[in-house]
């Protein structure tokens, strides 16, 4: 069976702290893989860079994506993933705290998903986290999750 991933992309370290945590105390035992900036995102998914050699076969069942991101922005990212045959069906959730429209609008017009404000409320995050895996990792039906074992 294979390794069931979970990419955070988060710059900010209180951020990837909680996230973590909020994972951990809702029980979601997916391996954690965190990027810390879009060029970090784009070589775990493409197996560049400092991951070259990476089995890209084992894709994230989920990316939490936050927008202001260093070297390489959300926006683009999720460009270069929906470009590309091997990434362009993954669940991308954009999780951020920018509540501007025209976030909101660029991210599903590149192909998002879905799109969460971060709470700013510890209890309201670790809910928002604790739906977020419910919804995404258990009740949500992936494209080829049936290949996984060899169906």
């Amino acid at each position: 069976m294979k390794e069931r991933v979970i990419l955070l992309v988060e710059d900010n370290a209180d951020d990837e702290a909680l996230t973590l945590r909020a994972l951990k105390k809702n029980n979601i035992t997916n391996t954690i893989v965190v990027a810390r900036n879009g060029v970090e995102a784009l070589d775990y998914l493409f197996g560049t860079g400092q991951y070259a050699g990476r089995d890209t076969s084992v894709q994230p069942e989920l990316i939490l994506l936050d927008l202001k991101l260093p070297k390489v922005d959300g926006f683009e990212v999720l460009r270069k993933l929906r470009a590309d045959e091997r990434t362009k069906l993954l669940a991308v959730v954009i999780l951020t705290s920018s509540n501007e429209q025209q976030d909101i609008v660029n991210g599903y017009g590149l192909g998002a998903n879905s799109y969460v404000r971060k709470p700013v409320d510890f209890q309201h995050f670790m809910d928002a986290v604790r739906q977020l895996g419910l919804y995404w990792l258990v009740l949500n039906e992936r494209p080829f999750a049936g290949l996984r074992n060899g169906r």
